[in-house]
């Protein structure tokens, strides 16, 4: 496997990680979220110290996960490919009804 060397920012603090070349996007994504939440912790609240502010990005980001995968149990959500699923359906339906009033 293909690895390489990226430096972030969390928090301010400078961090080496290792990925593959096809994992950076998501990578990059994920510090930024975590970035974010850190951030909005340490400005809205009294906890001090980035390592109590690290557990508390933590446990928000594990709450609105476990939030996510109940909803989506729950059928309160859908994943992404039934989504553009349905929509390929829909769109397919709508231009032949589209084609039939055209012919007319």
């Amino acid at each position: 496997m293909n690895t390489k060397q990226i430096e972030v920012s969390i928090l301010g603090q400078p961090y080496r990680l290792a990925c593959s070349p096809e994992t950076e996007a998501a990578l990059l994504e994920a510090v930024a979220r975590v970035d974010a939440e850190m951030t909005k912790i340490r400005t809205n609240s009294n906890v001090r110290g980035q390592d109590r502010i690290a557990v508390m990005a933590a446990l928000s980001l594990a709450s609105e996960l476990l939030r996510l995968q109940a909803s989506v149990r729950h059928g309160e959500s859908f994943p992404a490919e039934e989504i553009r699923r349905t929509m390929h359906q829909m769109n397919e339906q709508l231009g032949t009804v589209i084609q039939q009033y055209s012919v007319q």
